[in-house]
């Protein structure tokens, strides 16, 4: 028997091997991929990241496409990765199909390894006394193996390796069998959480959250009913069932499964925890943030016809207000302190809000001013921005929501300051889960410090869960103080200056010998277009080669 060391030529070989040794409705089949994307997706996080889990719909193939990486792991040498590989379902079924999963790609690998072995090992009951358990093992000529074990936490106890444990909502004590599984962390081993929802206050959801607020290092990889039939669920099937596929096929098996799950359908196939719409800030944790007590909130209401009227007069009436009101405010900020901003755009109807934040030494970001623009042509957008980002100390990057009309702008932005500093966003479901949730932390741990207003606390109050997404809906109206509408733009300004902050990039800068830094806030002429002297700036990435 010869043993399998795995590396990335490895994979691709026995990516084609697999094709001689599929189950038998398969074979002769042409297949360009024997793991669909989203099943690869798994394979790919738990190679970069120690603790994964996968937020999933039912029935996907989620366990069939990580018994392939169960293989690998155990079927590899230690100096490739190799390790034991620990599988926890809640029920002596799942553990029976698991290994009987891991077989079939033991053999499409051609991996060394025994017949599958029944055993009993022996486990701790609760009062002391010893008790038999029914497990199941796949071993490998590596000296490594695959093993089924009960769902109890502490028959991990003593053991290394890589834990999977499937349909983790649904354990009896799934907090404990998690806290078990972390200590294998501790010496290389790795841990895969994989379940479908069981409420918005199961551990799994909590344990979801965490890492999307950055409160637990790991990856969340994400999979609908309907992420996984764009993929080729649906294709796939066919194939195993040896059913013609068309698109008018999938249309009605989509529309079958979810009228049998009913009301069920959004938590068990669009991943969305019971119970999970609503409020995503409360009124409290937004008010208990409210610190930054002398920054100004700048509003600028154009008159009817402004855009009408000439380019001078415009400039004028715009370049008066930002002497009188913004660059009051701009002589207040902190040369020391590095700056960003989120830019929510709108021309009429809704506000645009610009949203500075400046990191303070405490690694708090305060909100030094808002800007509103309402009624505001799109020239004098572009000149208040350009006025205020000129004079941001520090200044390292902004995000613009670039959907419709607001994309001009990002692009005049993007061509001033250069797209390592500026970015277009277009935000979308991946967007918000990955952007929302880290500024929610900041909220909880006291690290954002925001005007107190009513309006820009309303905005906040916007954001919601939608379909398991922290968003703004889109028929979320509110009016003003002004009595103007609002839709949630402070939200999204804010959302788009962290993510802004949170950006790779540096600011860097000199001041020639002899030369007299200017004065914060002073511009270098009439035409707003001052600023701090040879300002570059740098992805930390790019500096790879060059020291």
């Amino acid at each position: 028997m010869t043993e399998l060391l795995v590396t990335a030529e490895d994979w691709a070989r026995h990516r084609r091997e697999m094709l001689a040794e599929l189950p038998p409705v398969l074979r002769g089949v042409s297949l360009p991929e024997v793991l669909l994307p989203y099943q690869g997706a798994m394979l790919r996080a738990t190679a970069s990241h120690p603790l994964v889990v996968t937020d999933k719909s039912r029935r996907i193939g989620a366990t069939w496409g990580i018994g392939a990486d169960a293989v690998l792991t155990a079927g590899a040498a230690k100096s490739s990765g190799g390790m034991d590989v620990l599988y926890i379902g809640y029920n002596l079924d799942m553990a029976r199909e698991f290994i009987d999963c891991c077989a079939m790609w033991a053999r499409a690998f051609a991996a060394a390894s025994s017949a599958v072995d029944e055993f009993l090992f022996r486990e701790e009951g609760e009062k002391g006394a010893e008790r038999a358990i029914q497990a199941f093992r796949i071993t490998f000529a590596s000296g490594f193996e695959i093993v089924a074990l009960s769902s109890r936490p502490r028959s991990l106890r003593g053991r290394q390796g890589y834990v999977i444990i499937d349909e983790f909502a649904f354990h009896d004590d799934a907090e404990a069998l998690l806290k078990a599984a972390m200590a294998l962390l501790i010496w290389g081993g790795k841990v895969l959480v994989i379940s479908t929802h069981n409420g918005v206050d199961n551990p799994f959801n909590a344990l979801i959250q965490e890492i999307r607020e950055g409160r637990r290092p790991g990856k969340v990889v994400r999979c609908t009913f309907d992420d996984a039939l764009e993929q080729g669920l649906y294709q796939r099937i066919c194939l195993v069932r040896g059913k013609e596929w068309s698109p008018e096929a999938e249309a009605q098996f989509r529309a079958e499964i979810r009228a049998y799950y009913g009301d069920g359908a959004a938590e068990e196939l669009d991943c969305i925890p019971a119970q999970g719409e609503g409020v995503y800030f409360s009124s409290a944790l937004i008010e208990s943030c409210m610190t930054a007590v002398d920054a100004p909130v700048l509003r600028l209401v154009c008159p009817e016809g402004f855009e009408l009227r000439s380019d001078h007069e415009r400039a004028s009436f715009v370049d008066d207000w930002l002497r009188d009101h913004v660059a009051p405010a701009l002589k207040q900020l902190d040369t020391r302190l590095r700056h960003a901003y989120g830019y929510d755009f709108a021309r009429s109807g809704d506000l645009s809000v610009m949203a500075p934040l400046a990191e303070g030494r405490d690694l708090v970001r305060r909100t030094p001013f808002v800007i509103e623009l309402r009624n505001t042509p799109f020239r004098e957008q572009e000149r208040i921005l350009f006025y205020v980002a000129d004079r941001l100390p520090r200044f390292s990057a902004g995000q613009h929501d670039a959907r419709g009309n607001g994309q001009a702008l990002a692009e005049y932005a993007i061509q001033k300051y250069g797209p390592l500093a500026i970015e277009a966003v277009m935000p979308s479901q991946p967007w918000y889960l990955a952007n929302v949730p880290p500024l929610k932390r900041r909220f909880e741990d006291r690290t954002i410090a925001l005007p107190r207003d009513a309006d820009l606390k309303d905005d906040l109050r916007q954001v919601r869960m939608v379909r398991g997404v922290p968003k703004v809906p889109d028929d979320a109206h509110t009016t003003g103080g002004d009595g103007g509408k609002r839709h949630g733009d402070f939200a999204i300004a804010l959302v788009l200056a962290n993510a802004a902050m949170d950006a790779d990039a540096i600011a860097y800068g000199y001041t020639p010998v002899g030369a007299a830094p200017r004065a914060l806030g002073e511009s270098a002429g009439d035409d707003f277009m001052g600023g701090y002297g040879d300002v570059r700036r740098i992805r930390p990435r790019e500096l790879r080669g060059r020291l």
